[in-house]
Order: C-alpha cells, then structure tokens, then sequence
C-alpha cells in the first residue's frame, strides 16, 4: 500500500484531551485485580527500573518481616542481627519475588532514579539518616551503601533529579536546607540553608511540611510547595525567584497532614527548541493543620475535599481551587499515559501516622486537567458526560476492596495498569487490628484498558531508543481499524520513586509531531522530537507510549541524555 501522509494540525497538539471519554461514557469504571498475596513485605517505599521489576522496600526497625534473606545472610542492623529481610524486587514478567539486603533503616527515606536507570535512595531513621544506597537494574544485584552519603540526617525530606543529572535532597525533619547526591564535586559537599522550610513549620509538634511537594520548572528552577505554600528556587544560586500566594481553604497539604501534588502534563510544539510551555501543578486533598493532634486523642477530623491548580510559570500566578467528590487524605496521584490524573488509595477522616485515619476511601478518581471544572459545560470542544459520576473534572471509578491507608504506595506500570502496595498504619507488622499490615499487591485497570477498543503497540523507534536533545525521531507503531488523526499523540513519562502518597519525579510530557504515514495496513510511522533542553526533560529513562482514542499503547523505554 502507497505511503499516505497525514499532516498533523495544531489543533491536534492543543486538544489532545478531547476524546479521553470514549470508554468512561459507556459506563466502563476500571476493575481490580490481585497480582501477589504477600511479597513478604509492606510497600512503604515502591519504584520501577528499565529492566520492568519493581522494588520496593519497608523500614527495619518494625521486627520481623514475613520472607527471610538467602541462608547465612544476616547483616547487623541497628546493633541487631537480622536475618529478615526488608526490601524485595518484585518481577511482574513471573510475580517471582527476590529479597534484597538493606544494611540501614530506611524508614521514611527519599529515592530517585538517576541518568543510568540505578536507583539512588537516600536518608531514613537513626542509622539511615545519612545513607545514600544504590541499586543497579541488572540481574542479582543488591543494595550498595554510603554510610556518609548525606551531610546532614534527612528523615522525611524529597528527592528530585535535575537538568545536570544530580539529585537535589530537600529537607526532612528539622532540616531547613537541602544538598545534592551523589557528592562527586566539591560543590556537592556543601549545605544550603532553605529559610522557606522554617517559616513553613508552623506547629513544632506537627510540622505539616514534611516531604515537600518538589517539581522541577522547565525554566530550571526548582518549585517547592511545604505546608500551604510554595517558591519558586533557584537552587543554584540558592535565591528565591517567585513566592506563591497560599494556598486557599486553610489546609495543610504535607507529612502529616497528607496530600499530594503532580506537574501537570508539560504540552510541546514543534518549535520547542525556543519555546518553554506553561508548567502547572495539581495539589489534592490534606486536612486542617491541627488535624494530627486530635487525631492522636482519638478525634478524626474531616480530611480536605480541594484541589488546587497554580501555573507556577505564570507572574503573579494564583490558585484555581475546585472541590474532589470525596475528602481525602493520603491519596497518591499518578500521571496515566493519556495525560489524565489518578488519584488512588487514602481516608476520609484523620491523618498520616500511627492508627490515626479512619474512613478508607475505596473508590479511585480520575481527574481530565483539560476539561472544565463546573459539570456539564463546554470549553469549546469539549461536551462530557453529566451522569452522576461525574463531579466536574472528576469521574468515580470503581472501588476496591482493601483499604489502603498509611505508608501505601502508587505506581505506573509499562502496560498501562496501576500498581498499588502497602498499607501499615501499626507500628509493627498486625494482622489482626481495625486495618491490618498489609502484605500483598494488586492492580487496577484504568478505564482506557477497556476492551473495545483498539490499543496501539509500538514495533520500533528510530535512529534508537538513545535519544539525543531536540532529536528528530521515528516511532513505528500497528494500529486496528481506522486512524483518527485529531486523537493520535505521544507521551513520554518519567518513572517515580512513590512514598507517602508523593511519587517524587513523577513527569510527562505531550510530544511535538510533525507527521503521520500509514506504511502499510494498520501499520503507521509518526515522527517527532524530542524534548529540547535538560529542564523540560532531565536526563535518564522515560517510557514512550503512542496514545489513539484516548487507549495508551504498552510503553517502551527510551534514554535521553
């Protein structure tokens, strides 16, 4: 079959979220489905690697797990020998589970994954609190160790990966600066003092600023949000560029008073080599600052029920705030391949902490950024569905079984599903109170994996998948059935570190596409950029995934560097 060009339009590129009701119309709500029973664990800590097994991680000073390390190997942890283990990676290919080998309580802890896909993770408890641990995605491997990787202790604090491919570290408890792993220069082994993080810190007894909410602008400056409030850092020169006014409703959106936050999808053109798009963050549910406190004397106060919306690129930018179906506190946000958001796992009443939420919420929400925010409106080219589970940019889905509440996890999967882990509001490992240690992982399937529709799969990419800046690319991919070219675009996401409801260097961005050429039936080539500069896509691995009909293919791992 000859070659048919198709020329894409910009009006392609600007509304790329039009058609993401196909399958949620036709009253298709997402199913659920058991992947593991028991890792032997609880998924405090979760990330994926390029080599798709995921690893994930409690702390070590809770006692015994339930899986034990290889014979004869127990480390000394915390003056204790231990022959338990507290990390595991988990193959999704088999659901074979391998125990790892963690010499240091990482309780708490931060991680990123740096240019090279290794996993860099960083802080903890007593003897974690300076750790650096790093972890290859190769066959065997195990935790590697710097007992002296942090200059200061950072328990609670935030990663982020940066344009020159280092990690910058932000705070943690009574830690009001922020430093850079791994330490390979001598500007690395220097503190930062951040002014913001103490003035955040309202109430010594409940900081409600813990794991900052950290995104990075693609003008390079760091967006920090702590408590109800952001700034906008130039981390280089340690300046505050940009104050952001606070937040509205008088809710506190950090540790313990739990929220979460996403950069919401960065949108590309072909001109992007010149042009920096809008950067615009999401930030939902929390409580009331004293929340934890009357939580703690067994009084569970109502969670948040708002989101707030502030372009961060924008002067004088102020927040858009706009009301969830439900409160929530301890939802994990995720960016689905589609562009869309999913908010997963938390309570209604209550907060982070010990024993201390009640009301699980079952039910995830799928949030459209693009559509308007009053139900049953028009922007223009957007009609939507005005059936009850609708709530504005929101959509109910279906509910699970298992609550998910303290120290549960949230992550993106290749193909598309959502990993969900975790859960142990009780200091030691309990299966038998009110919300039990929980031990297993399960999947959700987000609506667009409904079966009527034709899914996209990605054959190849050319010149490879080693992407250089502003590179000029082609992706082959197999299509059924008729092309749409007005709902046909193409993602790329950064794989997270998810800990306390915030999946750190969580990032997506809209490809800038010049064409589209059907080959040969159902077989297409579409050709485009890559992402111009560091800032909008710092370096490492991302997966591409071609999106037709609001239907994610499978993605595929690239490298830009």
């Amino acid at each position: 079959m000859a070659a048919k060009t198709i020329v894409f339009l910009l009006l392609a590129i600007c509304s790329f979220f039009t058609f993401a009701l196909g399958c949620y119309s036709e009253g298709y709500l997402g199913k659920w489905k058991m992947l593991k029973r028991s890792i032997g664990i609880s998924a405090m800590h979760m990330a994926l690697l390029p080599n798709d097994r995921i690893v994930a991680f409690d702390r070590t000073n809770m006692g015994p797990s339930n899986i034990t390390l290889p014979s004869g190997k127990c480390p000394k942890i915390s003056k204790f020998i231990d022959c338990y283990a507290h990390s595991v990676e988990f193959n999704l290919a088999n659901r074979s589970v391998r125990a790892l080998t963690v010499l240091s309580d990482t309780w708490c802890s931060s991680g990123a994954l740096d240019p090279d896909g290794m996993l860099v993770q960083s802080g903890g408890y007593n003897d974690g609190q300076r750790v650096v641990r790093y972890l290859k995605p190769c066959p065997n491997s195990d935790w590697v160790e710097d007992p002296k990787g942090l200059i200061q202790p950072r328990w609670y604090a935030s990663n982020q990966i940066l344009p020159n491919g280092k990690i910058i570290v932000v705070g943690g408890r009574f830690q009001y600066s922020y430093e850079f792993i791994p330490k390979t220069s001598k500007s690395d082994h220097k503190l930062y003092q951040l002014p913001f993080l103490q003035e955040t810190n309202y109430y010594k007894s409940v900081q409600n600023n813990l794991y900052p909410f950290t995104h990075l602008s693609p003008d390079g400056n760091l967006f920090i949000f702590a408590n109800d409030r952001a700034i906008l850092l130039d981390y280089v020169n340690n300046i505050v560029v940009r104050n952001y006014p606070v937040m509205p409703g008088g809710f506190s959106r950090n540790y313990p008073s739990t929220g979460s936050s996403v950069l919401l999808p960065l949108k590309l053109l072909p001109n992007n080599a010149t042009n920096t798009p809008d950067a615009e963050v999401l930030i939902c549910g929390g409580t009331l600052p004293y929340s934890n406190f009357h939580a703690n004397k067994g009084e569970f106060l109502d969670a948040a029920k708002t989101c707030g919306r502030l372009v961060i690129t924008k002067e004088n930018a102020e927040w858009e705030v706009e009301d969830m179906p439900m409160n929530r506190v301890m939802g994990d946000m995720l960016l689905l391949p589609t562009g869309d958001v999913l908010i997963i796992n938390g309570a209604a009443k209550g907060t982070a902490g010990w024993g201390v939420a009640r009301e699980p919420v079952l039910n995830p929400l799928l949030y459209h950024p693009d559509m308007p925010s009053s139900n049953g409106t028009s922007n223009g080219n957007i009609v939507f569905s005005t059936d009850q589970e609708h709530r504005g940019r929101f959509l109910i889905l279906s509910p699970t079984t298992i609550p998910r509440l303290y120290h549960s996890t949230a992550h993106l999967l290749s193909d598309g599903r959502v990993l969900l882990g975790g859960s142990n509001p009780n200091r030691n490992y309990n299966f038998t109170t009110r919300y039990p240690t929980e031990l297993s992982l399960e999947v959700f399937y987000p609506p667009y994996l409904c079966s009527d529709k034709s899914r996209p799969s990605i054959a190849w990419v050319k010149p490879s998948v080693e992407l250089g800046y502003k590179q000029i690319f082609s992706l082959g991919f197999h299509l059924k059935g008729k092309i749409d070219i007005e709902k046909l675009y193409v993602t790329m996401v950064a794989p997270s570190f998810s800990t306390h409801s915030f999946s750190m260097n969580q990032r997506l961005l809209v490809l800038a596409l010049e064409q589209v050429s059907e080959t040969s039936t159902g077989n297409f080539v579409v050709e485009g950029y890559a992402p111009a500069t560091a800032a909008l896509a710092p370096p490492g691995y991302y997966q591409l995934f071609v999106v037709h009909d609001g239907v994610p293919s499978r993605g595929t791992w690239v490298n830009i560097k």
